[in-house]
């Protein structure tokens, strides 16, 4: 039995923090939470006494895509489509986890990744594997599948005229119900759509629909007979409607919404995840580095005002608002938290940003059986913070900050002085652009 002692613990639930607070943690699973002189465990518990530090939940981030090449290890990413083998993004995928997984989000939804090979889930789907068989170590991973269509959003991603797999396409309701039963035949956790365009490329407008309401509702319908979630790209408010009316279960970005989208994702209490740090100032630097074209740049600025705007709406309209970067290409991986302090900063409060990557996140991504807050009978995993980020939210941006990781009662990063224990190597967070 463990016992992890702290100067307050945020329990993910949005009440009061427990302060001089305890969690006693029996195998995978907390047995009991509270004030430390008031909780019970036996003579024989590892007591691991964390002064000075914040209690919190794992965090989540709902919308990455691990096997992007990051700004970070590769210069000219519209060269390193061609030039990464699906092996090498295979290896970016868990090197991105194992990143995130030291910064205290134990829990990430990996929604795909597209090359000339094809879409890049077996790679994922095999990290995934991996990591739950204990063969390294990494963060809880869900792996979508993807079930798109000819011009859409996540088809434009690639370059154009490069070449494409041409079966994972489906133009038609029951094409695409054989994309969803494809996918997850290979065991995917979720499936992974699209019904607008987007903003990442500068070949397309954001308002272009991707598909039919009939297509949208076969994808929806066919995952969900296989007890399956759907997560959308919905740029637009015809997108959001579109999405709410085929039961999709996630919202991804909503840069553009109305009233009625608005009173429609209310209504359905339809989760979004809003992707704020994508089209960030840090994110265009990013891809400003790697010489991404200034039309590009010029258009993730213009949409800045926009998505402020629409997130400032959710947010006042009480939609469920779960944390979600679109990490990929840019901004830094690993520097994932940053996406809460943008919502500070757009008027929620620190509480707030962080129910997002906890409570909401776990409910949004089905998982708050188990994960998303620190109560008796959930999971052990807990993150560990420096100081309090209900006090300064961009503390959890801060790697020495984060002192200890733990996923189901095991502990994965300890930056105590003499217990030291990381996922990667250090020298890992040095590397040079190639």
């Amino acid at each position: 039995m463990l016992v992890l002692k702290g100067a307050q613990l945020i329990d993910g639930t949005g009440g009061n923090p427990i302060k001089d607070a305890a969690i006693v943690i029996d195998g995978k699973r907390i047995k009991q939470v509270g004030v430390a002189g008031q909780v019970d465990y036996p003579a024989d518990a590892q007591v691991i006494d964390m002064a000075g530090c914040t209690l919190m939940p794992g965090m989540t981030d709902c919308h990455v895509h691990l096997m992007a090449q990051n700004v970070l290890s590769f210069h000219n990413p519209r060269v390193a489509a061609f030039e990464v083998t699906p092996e090498m993004y295979q290896m970016y995928g868990l090197l991105h986890a194992q990143m995130m997984f030291e910064m205290g989000f134990t829990t990430i939804r990996d929604l795909g990744w597209i090359v000339y090979s094809g879409v890049l889930t077996k790679q994922m789907l095999a990290v995934r594997e991996a990591i739950n068989y204990g063969l390294i170590a990494g963060p809880r991973l869900l792996v979508a599948g993807w079930a798109v269509n000819t011009g859409s959003h996540l088809d434009i991603i690639l370059i154009g005229n490069a070449p494409r797999n041409l079966a994972e396409y489906g133009d038609s309701p029951w094409e695409l119900r054989k994309q969803v039963r494809t996918n997850l035949r290979m065991h995917c956790d979720l499936i992974k759509t699209c019904a607008s365009g987007g903003g990442g490329t500068d070949k397309e407008s954001p308002d272009i629909r991707n598909m039919t309401q009939e297509e949208l509702n076969a994808i929806v319908e066919e995952s969900h007979y296989f007890r399956k979630p759907v997560s959308c790209h919905c740029f637009t408010p015809e997108a959001q409607k579109m999405s709410v009316l085929a039961g999709v279960d996630t919202i991804e970005h909503c840069v553009f919404t109305d009233d009625e989208a608005l009173d429609m994702m209310k209504e359905a209490n339809k989760p979004v995840i809003p992707t704020l740090q994508h089209r960030s100032d840090r994110a265009i630097e990013c891809r400003r580095r790697v010489g991404t074209s200034q039309f590009t740049l010029d258009k993730m600025k213009g949409l800045q005002p926009f998505t402020k705007e629409t997130f400032m709406r959710l947010h006042r309209k009480g939609i469920k608002i779960a944390m979600g970067t679109d990490m990929q290409i840019d901004a830094e991986m690993a520097s994932n938290a940053h996406e809460l302090e943008i919502y500070v900063n757009y008027g929620m409060t620190p509480m707030e940003a962080i129910l997002t990557t906890t409570k909401n996140a776990a409910e949004a991504l089905w998982l708050d059986k188990d994960l998303g807050t620190l109560e008796a009978g959930k999971l052990a995993d807990v993150l560990v913070v420096d100081g309090n980020p209900l006090d300064d939210i961009k503390i959890l941006q801060e790697r020495q900050k984060i002192r200890m990781v733990m996923k189901e009662g095991r502990v994965f990063v300890d930056r105590r002085a003499g217990q030291e224990k990381y996922v990667i190597h250090d020298q890992s967070w040095g590397w040079k652009i190639f």
